[in-house]
């Protein structure tokens, strides 16, 4: 039976500064609020959340925040309550946030950069109550899941990619930076895919984001309703504890794959290490990335990698350079965060873009009147992108202090990174003075057969032993 999400007393407003006292603009924001714009919905033991706004791809607002937060703090205290799943109604799981929203409140100068700003703060304090979650949590992220889908998605647990998944962060795009813990998760991606996806919005599609990490599950859509089903079933005795829980819904999961529709991701052997050489941490600047590029596109003896080192130099060259060189430092430093310091850090980070013109023009010109000329950013290039300007944005003296979060969980790695495939220095380690089947056989059993582990292993061992 849906839900109406009607909550008289928002447990969300508890112990913040921003919302301890509601001001008129957020009275106001309630009272407008959509009242079907979430749906919840509860069979035994699941607890679902669909996002139900399929026309505009289920782009997340303050209203669907405002809904889903005090539900899950309910539900964590449910003894009835043993999975959550969260999905999107029609062919997005959720496309980001609503930016549109934001730029028109930008331009109406410091009050409406901090209203924009006072969203983003509410956003986090959702993904990091996501992140630091005491009940299992499944996302499909089936279909569009990009910005701010992915900050309701990446940090949970079970994340279930589909053939219809398209998974990017898009954010350089628009005049600003990949956000919603991206901090966090990004620089802790393999390789330097993370930075990669950071810099570039590059898109990955399908079963590419669970071969890099991004999902830990991959299963046809048209299975994901038998899967909720299944996930229904399940009954956890109150003594046992989450890791348990988690070891049983991976296995639950597991009975729905079905195949992999191909053999590697696109980013693999010649093109992966061309990208984790170009963008390796030891580039500490975009001057040194770009040039490595260049290098590329003229050295190369591989045609189809010319080609990809010369799309990459022009995608680069058309997105913010403040946000480029941003978003490159941000890629640097945030491999040393906590989970709660990469949401801390990053509301600082977008209140300073909530007062920069790149955010309302990228906005303005790609997402309302959708131009095809490369936007008037400000700076307007690389080159005059100047080290105080950059720094500037993650000074958090000119901001409205220390974004006040709902738990205080906090870990420097993700508890629950075993339940995807192995990672490369697992293989790696395995490999050194062992046979490929011996790697495979081994690591098949730690991972109790999981598909995809024997595909990882051949991808890892042809990269780096070729």
């Amino acid at each position: 039976m849906p839900l109406r999400a009607k909550i008289t007393n928002p447990a969300w407003m508890s112990g913040s500064r921003k919302y301890a006292t509601p001001t008129a603009d957020l009275l106001q924001a309630q009272r407008d609020d959509d009242p079907d714009d979430v749906i919840f919905t509860n069979n035994y033991g699941v607890r679902s959340i669909e996002l139900n706004r399929p026309k505009k791809l289920n782009s997340l607002n303050g209203s669907m925040a405002r809904k889903i937060i005090p539900r899950l703090q309910e539900w964590a205290k449910s003894e009835l309550a043993g999975v959550v799943v969260i999905k999107g109604a029609g062919r997005a799981f959720c496309a980001g946030g609503d930016v549109a929203a934001l730029a028109k409140w930008n331009q109406k100068g410091p009050e409406g950069q901090q209203r924009s700003a006072d969203y983003f703060g509410l956003e986090y304090k959702l993904d990091h109550l996501i992140a630091t979650y005491t009940k299992p949590y499944v996302a499909f992220m089936d279909g569009i899941t990009m910005g701010g889908g992915v900050g309701l998605s990446i940090h949970a647990p079970f994340r279930i990619a589909t053939e219809n998944t398209l998974f990017a962060m898009p954010e350089t795009t628009i005049g600003f930076f990949p956000d919603v813990g991206a901090s966090f998760f990004l620089p802790r991606m393999e390789g330097a895919l993370g930075t990669y996806l950071a810099l570039t919005s590059e898109q990955l599609k399908g079963v590419d984001a669970f071969y890099h990490g991004v999902a830990t599950h991959y299963i046809h859509s048209s299975t994901l309703h038998q899967l909720e089903a299944r996930l229904a079933e399940l009954q956890f005795p109150d003594y046992m504890v989450l890791n348990d829980r988690f070891k049983i819904i991976n296995a639950t999961i597991e009975e729905f794959s079905t195949g992999l529709p191909a053999e590697r991701p696109h980013i693999s052997t010649e093109l992966r290490k061309t990208i984790d050489s170009v963008f390796h941490v030891d580039k500490q600047s975009i001057t040194e990335i770009m040039a490595s590029l260049q290098k590329t596109k003229t050295s190369s003896r591989n045609p189809a990698i010319q080609t990809w080192a010369d799309k990459t130099i022009q995608t680069i060259n058309s997105r913010s350079p403040i946000s480029v060189a941003v978003t490159l430092q941000q890629m640097r430093v945030g491999r040393r965060w906590t989970i709660a310091q990469a949401f801390q850090k990053e509301y600082d980070m977008a209140s300073h873009f909530m007062a920069h013109p790149d955010f309302v023009e990228g906005v303005t010109a790609r997402l309302i009147e959708r131009k095809k000329e490369r936007p008037n950013w400000q700076p307007n290039t690389l080159d005059d992108v100047k080290g105080s300007d950059v720094d500037a944005f993650f000074d958090a003296s000119g901001t409205s202090g220390p974004l006040p979060l709902i738990t205080t969980d906090d870990y420097r790695d993700y508890p629950h990174a075993w339940i995807g495939l192995p990672k490369e220095d697992e293989i790696l380690r395995l490999a050194a003075g062992k046979t490929r089947d011996d790697v495979v056989a081994d690591l098949l059993e730690k991972y109790e057969g999981k598909q995809g582990v024997r595909e990882k292993i051949a991808e890892v061992l042809e990269r780096f032993q070729s």
